[in-house]
């Protein structure tokens, strides 16, 4: 009790400080769309030329001025390349021990075969993995039929799949082993198509089937996902609300072997953001997703100041519940940090991270994380 009383205490002397500045959820703050700075409708991966200048001059405290020296992803009038690399050091208190870690290195190269028709190509050779897709805009409204593989559109797309709606702690030093979050994570990639409707400037709906692959091997069964979304802006203040539905397989491993099951994942999420200020939340419920007839759980709610320019101030938190039948059995963890753009296309993300599921156990981490993109 007297951790969660000095965070809350803390967290409120942190907020109270300044005006504030969403990132990574540059759309609230804005109040614009993600396919406004990103090739991909859904957001994320390879950025257009107004995401390329936003990176470039807005989010750092420094940017490079000297007109004799340009900057430009361009190769040529209709190609253009980016990239994207993540590491981080972290330190495990249970664990008693430092790591670095590489998280992703990702290459993008992109192909307008028109103004409307693009062909982006994305490799990780960090995790070995790729993700390759056409985009067609050409329905009405700006709406759009995408083929290839990709990540199909879930929830909210936070950059860091830490999050239990986003991964959880997998594969990072303090992670227990077993499951700690949903499947939409950078590596949940599908095999189909994907169809955007823009039914206003604030109302859209996708919808994608695909395969998907569990340890490199396309599975039989397609993997149906679906996210309706309304992002109004009133007196100034941007919102979002919006609902997801996913039918997957997963596949499980117990003490007889693996185990793939059918899986219904089904949520919503919300958020708003006034001068700055941003605040998101997101929950899902899962049926037979760590095993058959177990429904889960899981959530996250964020929010982000700017305490300056280049200098944002992060609160999470993230629960996940394996077994809604059973107590005590969450995994939950308070995230406190920091995201610093000292120059353009430049972070630093240091992050102290709380794990609050048992106050008895010494278990919490610090995350040390570096981005540079282009």
């Amino acid at each position: 009790m007297r951790i969660i009383k000095f965070l809350l205490t803390l967290t409120v002397l942190v907020f109270s400080f300044a005006q504030i500045f969403a990132i990574p959820r540059f759309s609230l703050q804005q109040k614009d769309r993600c396919s406004s700075c990103h090739i991909n409708p859904t957001g994320g991966l390879m950025r257009n030329e107004n995401g390329f200048f936003f990176g470039k001059n807005v989010v750092s405290m420094i940017s490079p001025r000297d007109e004799d020296f340009k900057l430009s992803p361009k190769l040529s009038e209709s190609v253009c390349f980016g990239f994207d690399y993540r590491s981080q050091f972290l330190y495990s208190q249970e664990k008693k021990r430092t790591d670095f870690q590489d998280m992703s290195g990702s290459i993008y190269l992109n192909a307008s075969l028109s103004q409307k028709i693009d062909v982006l190509a994305r490799y990780d050779f960090v995790q070995s993995i790729w993700e390759g897709f056409a985009v067609a805009r050409i329905l009405p409204n700006d709406s759009y039929i995408k083929v290839g593989t990709f990540l199909p559109n879930y929830g909210i797309h936070l950059d860091d799949h830490t999050s239990y709606t986003r991964g959880g702690d997998f594969g990072l030093l303090f992670a227990n082993g077993s499951i700690q979050g949903l499947i939409y994570n950078p590596f949940f990639l599908t095999t189909g198509i994907e169809l955007g409707a823009n039914f206003s400037d604030i109302a859209s709906l996708t919808a994608s089937i695909g395969k998907n692959r569990l340890n490199g091997i396309l599975t039989t069964d397609p993997t149906l996902t679906a996210r309706f979304e309304i992002t109004p802006t009133i007196n100034k203040v941007g919102l979002i609300f919006g609902a997801s539905y996913s039918s997957t397989k997963t596949k499980i491993f117990g003490p007889t072997g693996s185990q793939t099951l059918p899986t219904q994942l089904y949520g919503g999420f919300a958020g708003f953001g006034y001068k700055g200020f941003s605040l998101m939340g997101e929950y899902d419920m899962t049926n037979d997703y760590v095993g058959s007839g177990i429904k889960s759980s899981a959530m996250m709610i964020e929010a982000a100041y700017q305490l300056i320019v280049g200098l944002e101030a992060i609160v999470r938190y993230d629960r996940f519940d394996p077994n809604l039948d059973i107590s005590k059995d969450e995994h939950a963890h308070l995230v406190l940090g920091f995201e610093f753009f000292p120059y353009s296309f430049i972070e630093v993300r240091p992050q102290y991270r709380f794990n609050i599921e048992d106050p008895n156990l010494d278990n919490n981490a610090f995350v040390l994380q570096f981005h540079f993109w282009y």
